[in-house]
């Protein structure tokens, strides 16, 4: 079974194609700058990540989706150098899509009431959903009769109880205007929660843990029986942890505090938050390579504030998270490109947490893998894991298990 995975954004789509035999990627790529009137770039890439990785780059205009996906099913199916040679072969297409609001909990086979929920959708994720739903679409025309998934990234925090998902605001207007935690990178934790139970060799349904999606944008996931009870993400990617360029949890009257003072429009300071504070506002860097220099080497106080603030961050809700699951954590799961790749930040997240049964290998913690790998120590109670994060083949083995019962 042949798979293709799309994430179509405002500007650009990315692409995978597995074949789920093996869950082997046959071919994967970028196109971006799509509607710049000027050039775009679509970056093809045969057997990536292999020894027989072939790398295609074209410069052209892409006017639109439909352009961009059509060079693409060109490079996929080319007499010379295609992976496939009919789109028949393809059993189902895989489609990202953030937002599900407020009714939608679970990955759907694509039909119209699907699309009416992911336009409806649009008010919580103006900058995604349209996105998404345009690459949707755009599918259904060019592969005909191939069916379609949307998988929601508010899928894993669906499932929270409604005590965790709900705002101290008036009920009524909650209703009217979809406003609930709805927590996102749900993908990714989803993979590594079912990646962590398996490295662990547990059930499933037996297993507890804290997933740490730690990148430029960043989110912990409270999971208790391999169920989702809690995310560090609201209604929005704002709400939780400091990110590259997000905030993260304030005080919120600081908002109307800065409208009224500053004469800016909400617009504005929805801009500010998103887009220019996190990292970037305190220290002018959003990359931690660039942060730990300067802190380490430069002494900038800065970023020695960003670092420790960024942990203080992580940790504290970390510390709540035990305490949502009494104490009963089977493992902590570090990931994305923070998680994966700092040793630092791991070693400043765990620090001083002995006594609560973590305890960290510092040798293993320092040692560079892209494996899947546990840096605890033999006596550590609860494991402290790093696994690579793939969200793109969760989208594939999740649309393989919505066909199925499709059919079923």
């Amino acid at each position: 079974m042949k798979i293709l995975v799309l994430n179509a954004g405002s500007s650009s789509c990315k692409y995978k194609l597995y074949e789920m035999t093996d869950q082997s990627v046959l071919c994967s790529g970028l196109v971006e700058r799509i509607g710049d009137p000027k050039t775009g770039c679509l970056t093809h890439k045969i057997a990536p990540d292999t020894d027989k990785e072939e790398k295609i780059v074209q410069e052209s205009v892409f006017p639109n989706h439909n352009e961009a996906i059509r060079q693409v099913i060109n490079l996929i199916t080319d007499p010379k150098k295609g992976v496939i040679k009919d789109l028949k072969e393809i059993a189902v297409i895989g489609h990202r899509v953030l937002h599900g609001g407020y009714y939608q909990t679970e990955p759907a086979l694509v039909d119209e009431a699907t699309k009416k929920t992911i336009r409806d959708a649009f008010p919580l994720g103006p900058l995604h959903n349209p996105a998404n739903l345009t690459g949707i679409e755009v599918a259904e025309q060019l592969f005909p009769g191939v069916p379609n998934v949307a998988v929601f990234d508010t899928a894993f925090g669906m499932k929270m109880p409604r005590e965790a998902y709900t705002y101290a605001l008036p009920q009524d207007l909650c209703k009217e205007l979809q406003i609930r935690r709805y927590g996102f990178h749900g993908t990714s934790h989803t993979y590594l929660v079912n990646r962590g139970a398996a490295f662990m060799k547990k059930p499933l349904k037996d297993f507890n843990c804290i997933t740490l999606h730690l990148g430029n944008g960043s989110s912990l996931g409270c999971v208790k029986n391999g169920q989702c009870i809690d995310t560090s993400m609201g209604i929005t990617p704002l709400e939780g942890l400091i990110m590259g360029t997000r905030c993260g949890s304030i005080d919120p009257a600081i908002v109307p505090y800065i409208i009224k003072q500053k004469g800016w429009s909400a617009d504005e300071v929805d801009t500010l938050m998103n887009k220019k504070s996190g990292l970037l506002g305190l220290c002018g860097k959003t990359d931690l390579r660039d942060i730990h220099k300067l802190a380490d080497q430069e002494h900038d106080e800065n970023a020695l504030l960003a670092r420790r603030m960024l942990i203080r961050s992580i940790k504290k809700t970390l510390g709540a998270f035990f305490f949502l699951l009494e104490g009963k954590v089977d493992a902590l799961i570090f990931s994305a490109g923070i998680g994966e790749n700092d040793a630092l930040v791991r070693a400043g997240v765990v620090e001083g947490l002995e006594s609560l049964g973590i305890c960290l290998d510092a040798e293993k913690n320092a040692t560079r893998s892209g494996d899947e790998r546990e840096i605890s120590s033999k006596d550590s109670k609860i494991k402290i894991l790093v696994l690579p994060t793939n969200e793109e083949l969760q989208i594939a083995l999740t649309s393989q298990e919505v066909l199925a019962k499709s059919k079923a």
